[in-house]
């Protein structure tokens, strides 16, 4: 069955691989960018695409993107919320207008995506949506504070949001991609915080020159993840959580056997908190 995609950021990296296996799988695509030429250019012509400029910081650009997606295909099944940035660098050498940005993108650029969309997956009663986190939306990382913030919130924003829409026949989808070769840690897509406190400066470049010495080397294919994320949609029901990596999986496992150890050191204590009713008077 010939679904309608609506992928943000697939000029380039995952998105763009998303947008091509969509393509190729049969579907219906609207590939979105700030530069529609380079999105035009990356995914190739096809009867089955449109290509619209989207800045997902702005809620006009998505209003505007959604009014052109029903009129051209006259609904939406699928809406994979990509696009991203990447501010590195430890928290008090981030500024906030770096905290801003990371969350005006990250964040809040996919909420002003769903929001645009909702009205029709309502009217429709049904509809799909992809949000792509992070292995940094499980876990906090030394020198990711902006961005583990940004994923963090993302997270807990769908895990509201499924249980808001459901009633209407509209799932949802988090993914926590672990290292895959995309283009986040070129230095196009990353931003590094600018030195200013000395206590940090060995360890900001250890990191520096971990994270420039991993950039192509990663083990994660994002070809195969655009084609499981088809996979997945095609299923009757999205599972909530897709964790996208062996190292994903490994991470959230530690994850919980940490909160696992924490509960069991801290049970009785956690337990002795609620108001003793009998003490009363």
């Amino acid at each position: 069955m010939s679904n309608v995609w609506f992928i943000t950021g697939a000029g380039r990296g995952m998105g763009l691989d998303i947008a091509k296996a969509a393509l190729a799988a049969g579907h219906k695509v609207v590939a979105t960018g700030r530069n529609t030429e380079k999105v035009a250019k990356a995914v190739g012509e096809s009867e089955n695409l449109l290509v619209v400029m989207l800045d997902v910081t702005s809620s006009w650009d998505a209003e505007a993107a959604a009014k052109a997606t029903i009129e051209r295909f006259g609904r939406i099944d699928v809406l994979v919320n990509n696009a991203a940035s990447f501010y590195a660098g430890y928290f008090e050498e981030l500024t906030p207008e770096h905290m801003q940005l990371q969350l005006s993108t990250s964040l809040i650029g996919p909420m002003n995506v769903t929001r645009a969309f909702l009205p029709a997956m309502r009217k429709q009663g049904a509809g799909k949506i992809i949000s792509i986190s992070s292995t940094a939306g499980i876990t906090g990382f030394e020198f990711n504070s902006a961005y583990s913030a940004s994923k963090f919130g993302l997270d807990g924003w769908m895990e509201a949001l499924a249980a808001e829409v459901g009633p209407f026949g509209i799932q949802t989808m988090i993914v926590n991609p672990g290292f895959f070769r995309t283009e986040l840690l070129t230095n196009a897509s990353t931003n590094y915080a600018e030195p200013a406190v000395e206590d940090y400066a060995e360890r900001r470049a250890q990191q520096i020159a971990f994270y420039k010495s991993q950039n192509g080397k990663q083990g994660g294919d994002p070809v195969k993840l655009a084609q499981a994320l088809i996979k997945l949609a095609g299923q009757d029901e999205l599972p909530r959580r897709f964790l996208a990596g062996a190292d994903a999986i490994a991470t959230a496992e530690q994850k919980i056997a940490t909160q696992q150890q924490q509960i069991e050191a801290h049970r009785e204590l956690s337990n002795s908190l609620a108001i003793d009713e009998n003490g009363k008077e």
